[in-house]
């Protein structure tokens, strides 16, 4: 599905949001991916860490056709996997370090939301990536920043 929704999402307008915990390892590679991805015409990104509900008007504001929340997620998968999910079909997956839950915050976005989860290997204190989810994330980046 994954690979699919990143060809529909093509020629929509987005807006990327980064979420997570840059001090606890894997739970920032949401703020990673966002932080290195090209900002252009159809694509608008936004880094919001552990704090999305402080930025809903903004993201609102932008005015995009689609939503998607950049997390870490247990898939009860290896580290470093990943998916692209509708944000009403987050049952039986979890996100760490929030203050409101995903589904929860979604309903008060204009745009549908989707969740663009990767498995987290490590997410105690530390300032760095596990290699496996830094692999995972560039590619992801790599993806998005051949989208238009």
């Amino acid at each position: 599905m994954k690979r699919k929704l990143l060809k529909d999402l093509k020629n929509k307008k987005k807006i990327l949001v980064g979420i997570g915990n840059v001090l606890k390892s894997d739970d920032g590679v949401g703020v990673y991916i966002t932080n290195n991805i090209k900002n252009r015409k159809n694509i608008n990104s936004l880094t919001v860490e552990v704090s999305i509900e402080n930025y809903i008007g903004k993201i609102n504001r932008i005015n995009s056709d689609v939503l998607v929340l950049l997390d870490c997620m247990d898939f009860q998968k290896p580290s470093g996997f990943w998916d692209i999910i509708p944000v009403s079909e987050l049952n039986g997956h979890t996100t760490n370090t929030h203050n409101i839950s995903l589904d929860q915050v979604s309903e008060l976005f204009n745009a549908p939301a989707y969740i663009l989860g990767v498995q987290p290997g490590n997410i105690h204190f530390g300032e760095y990536l596990s290699p496996e989810v830094k692999k995972a994330a560039d590619n992801i980046i790599s993806q998005i920043n051949q989208l238009t």
